[in-house]
């Protein structure tokens, strides 16, 4: 159905068009920002429910500005239920992904630890002990705070405010470690070394001071 208003282009509104809005809207950095696994269960789950209601909507809604405006509502609809779901998921994910736990250990024991499973080829064990040694290390310098509880991107995004030209090697460890400990993926030889020269370069690096 097509409906004009005075002065005025036709408008029509198909399941096509209402789909590919929803698409682009969906696309947005906001969803993207997710960590992958978080992001397929959201995205499957919202397109499922989408292909639902606009299998609904589209038999019974005109078209034209009214068929546009039931839409947008529906999208408007779908999006305030993806923040919704969305949010506490993140939060809940964040909170369990903290760098240490159990009693408190120095960055040279961390260090060794790192060093004793590299030499045994266990390089996600290596990976996650090198992470921590590096983080507990900037403790010890007064780098960071000691604080309980701080995730490895908290740590990143503190310790790149005074090591600027370290910022993104502290931010890909940081997504190293989370994907290791925390996720399913495994670390390697490589990933070692790079986090290693992390270390290494991190106590050379002069502090920058507020």
């Amino acid at each position: 159905m097509t409906i004009g208003l005075p002065g005025t282009v036709p408008v029509d509104i198909g399941r096509d068009d209402a789909a590919a809005a929803a698409r682009d809207e969906l696309a947005k950095p906001v969803y993207a920002a997710h960590r992958p696994s978080l992001t397929q269960q959201v995205v499957d789950w919202v397109w499922h429910l989408l292909a639902r209601i606009l299998d609904a909507i589209t038999s019974v809604a005109p078209g034209g500005l009214v068929g546009l405006v039931v839409i947008a509502l529906v999208l408007a609809l779908v999006i305030a239920i993806v923040a919704f779901r969305v949010g506490p998921l993140r939060t809940a994910a964040a909170a369990g992904r903290v760098v240490f736990a159990g009693a408190t250990r120095s960055a040279a024991e961390h260090r060794a630890d790192a060093e004793r499973a590299a030499a045994a080829g266990d390089w996600d064990e290596a990976v996650r002990q090198r992470f921590r040694a590096v983080v507990r290390a900037l403790e010890e310098r007064d780098v960071l705070d000691e604080r309980p509880g701080r995730t490895a991107d908290e740590a990143a995004a503190e310790a790149a405010r005074s090591m600027p030209a370290s910022s993104s090697e502290l931010v890909w460890s940081a997504r190293r470690f989370d994907d290791v400990a925390y996720g399913d993926e495994r670390a390697t030889a490589a990933d070692y070394r790079r986090l290693a020269a992390l270390d290494d370069a991190a106590a050379r690096t002069p502090v920058a001071v507020a």
